[in-house]
């Protein structure tokens, strides 16, 4: 079996593709949770720690003092943007969080396969067959 034929049966079977469609849906949750985080979250949470913007929390390198992080950028200074640490950590543990509940909720739906009972063996059958001759 040549080398492209194997390449095409391996792409033909459907686990390649669950994968490719759950990274792309997951891309795109991700894109959901990051506007979430950014949009909604953390101004929430700005405003609760005295009007704090996160995404202007930075410490500059240089040693000089900037107004903002646009102006630290501006001037080509080296910056340790903590602010936007922050928000990607949050970022993480959101989408942490709900895949957390989405498996939990996939394991309580998703019923355990019941094995089918095994067939006796064949000592079992022979036993039953003397049990049923000596009742006669």
């Amino acid at each position: 079996m040549g080398m492209i034929s194997e390449f095409k049966e391996f792409i033909a079977r459907g686990n390649v593709i669950d994968l490719a469609v759950a990274v792309v849906i997951g891309a795109a949750f991700g894109k959901i949770v990051t506007a979430l985080v950014d949009g909604i979250v953390m101004p929430v949470v700005g405003l609760a720690m005295g009007g704090v913007d996160f995404s202007q929390l930075f410490i500059a390198l240089d040693g000089k003092e900037y107004a903002n992080l646009a102006a630290a950028q501006a001037a080509a200074a080296p910056a340790l943007t903590y602010g936007a640490f922050i928000q990607t950590l949050i970022d993480f543990l959101l989408i942490a969080f709900v895949i957390f509940l989405a498996l939990k909720a996939y394991n309580r739906v998703r019923k355990p396969v019941d094995a089918a009972p095994a067939a006796p063996t064949e000592e079992v059958l022979l036993l039953r067959e003397i049990r049923d001759n000596l009742k006669r």
